[in-house]
């Protein structure tokens, strides 16, 4: 068993009063990019569930990387990218690695864990 988290990454909230979880999930893409809207729509899908199980779904927010010169260079070459605080899953095209993603890192699992 871990020990409960006192503290998270910033923009978190504290849920079931033990852990922080993110208040928010960042989808880098760029308009046009089937991928992208592809894993947009695999999230949305995952987050509802999650909210209807009771657990933690974070708002969505998507960001365009034609935006930032920096998410540019950074993800160019590997969106769909999507972050949780400073975790980050590239190339995030599969509803199961996505379902992972989001159970490893808003459920605090342990990295690697199968659930």
């Amino acid at each position: 068993m871990h020990p409960p988290r006192s503290a998270g990454p910033p923009g978190a909230r504290r849920y079931n009063g033990r852990v922080t979880v993110p208040t928010e999930i960042v989808l880098y893409s760029r308009p046009g990019c089937h991928l992208c809207d592809e894993t947009h729509a695999y999230l949305d899908e995952l987050l509802a569930k999650r909210a209807a199980q009771g657990l933690p779904a974070p708002n969505l927010v998507e960001r365009s990387i034609g935006d930032d010169e920096d998410w540019h260079r950074r993800y160019a070459l590997v969106i769909p990218v999507v972050a949780i605080g400073d975790r980050e899953l590239e190339l995030a095209t599969s509803p199961t690695k996505l379902g992972r993603f989001l159970a490893e890192w808003l459920d605090l699992a342990p990295p690697g864990a199968r659930r």
